[in-house]
């Protein structure tokens, strides 16, 4: 493997057609490259949903890849293709095997190729369970400022579910701005709760803490929910813990019946992604026969073609476009090019003559 100190190896957009060079970027190299950057990441994030809004991009429906003998577990194919300035196609390939957090190591990791826009050939290969809680939360960071214009920006944070996708919401929204009176934890792991805490404490010095034993407590006590949880089905079905009309993150999808999402106003990223999969919006889809709960998408708000009301509990349930990561996966990379230290395998691509 060679490491090379030039940006001659970025993929050509113009002149000659060649076989780019392989490279592989490291979790270490990926969280140098994002950390610290959370403006830049959310501004990024914003520009690629309005390319996906102007049909600038290809994202056809994940697909999942599921096991008989672990139905908790499952690892998902993202392909998609990105237009504009970013101008790249690929895939991620990301794992969730929830069973891994009792045994001490993470429930996601992932990978994501990056292809060459004229040649089709893949460029690199990017550890991407770090790209994929990033731009994870940085959508969410999107739509907690974006949905929270035209109602009290809210005091009180609450985190439903404490692991590596919470804890790097938080850090977006700090990092976009927020600060809060009061931060609300609950997870049904007495521990992850204690170490999303201690967490807190070090990094929120301002905001008061609070543990909370029950789910109930946690939403009351919250104008911004934030559920990132591992569930695979509904779990929060009693719509009087939402009469305060909080702006709810719906960041797992599948927390919330049906009916609480009828009884709101619903923001999704896309409407045809999210409506799968027997996520929530697509379970109230199914009981209603239609799509008229949904107020639109989070572009729509951005460009001003939807207004949300204030008097009823706003949700935003985002499936996660593969779009995202590949904007934020190029972004890795010319990042990492720039700063000279892109490992490039050498001969990776072998047999180039046709005839030998």
């Amino acid at each position: 493997m060679t490491t090379v100190r030039s940006t001659a190896t970025e993929p050509a957009m113009s002149g000659p057609i060649t076989v780019p060079p392989f490279a592989v970027i490291s979790g270490a190299q990926v969280q140098q490259a994002l950390q610290g950057r959370e403006k830049e990441i959310v501004e990024l994030v914003k520009a690629t949903y309005r390319l996906h809004s102007a049909g600038d991009s290809v994202n056809p429906p994940s697909y999942f890849l599921r096991f008989p003998d672990r139905p908790s577990a499952r690892i998902i194919a993202l392909p998609a293709s990105i237009g504009g300035q970013v101008r790249v196609d690929g895939l991620k390939w990301i794992s969730s095997f929830p069973e891994n957090v009792a045994a001490g190591i993470p429930r996601a990791s992932a990978v994501l190729i990056l292809n060459d826009h004229d040649t089709g050939y893949p460029f690199a290969c990017l550890e991407s369970s770090i790209i994929s809680a990033t731009r994870t939360a940085a959508m969410a960071a999107l739509a907690a400022d974006r949905l929270s214009r035209g109602r009290r920006r809210p005091p009180r944070v609450g985190f439903f579910g404490v692991g590596l996708i919470a804890r790097y919401i938080h850090t977006f929204l700090a990092g976009t701005g927020w600060s809060f009176d009061e931060i609300g934890v609950h997870d049904l792991s007495a521990g992850n709760a204690a170490g999303f805490r201690g967490y807190l404490e070090e990094s929120d010095t301002a905001a008061r803490i609070t543990v909370y034993d029950s789910a109930e407590q946690l939403i009351r006590s919250s104008d911004l929910v934030v559920f990132a949880t591992v569930a695979g089905q509904p779990h929060v079905s009693d719509l009087s813990w939402f009469e305060h009309n909080p702006l709810v993150l719906h960041v797992s999808l599948r927390d919330l019946a049906p009916e609480i999402l009828l009884a709101s106003s619903n923001i999704v990223d896309d409407i045809e992604h999210c409506l799968k999969a027997n996520t929530s919006p697509h379970l109230a889809e199914q009981l209603t026969g239609n799509r008229d709960f949904l107020h639109g998408t989070l572009d729509d708000v951005i460009a001003g073609r939807v207004t949300v009301p204030a008097d009823r509990p706003l949700v935003f349930s985002p499936f996660g476009l593969g779009v995202l990561d590949l904007a934020a996966g190029k972004y890795v990379y010319d990042e990492v090019v720039r700063s000279g230290e892109l490992h490039v395998v050498d001969d990776f691509f072998h047999e180039l003559s046709r005839y030998g």
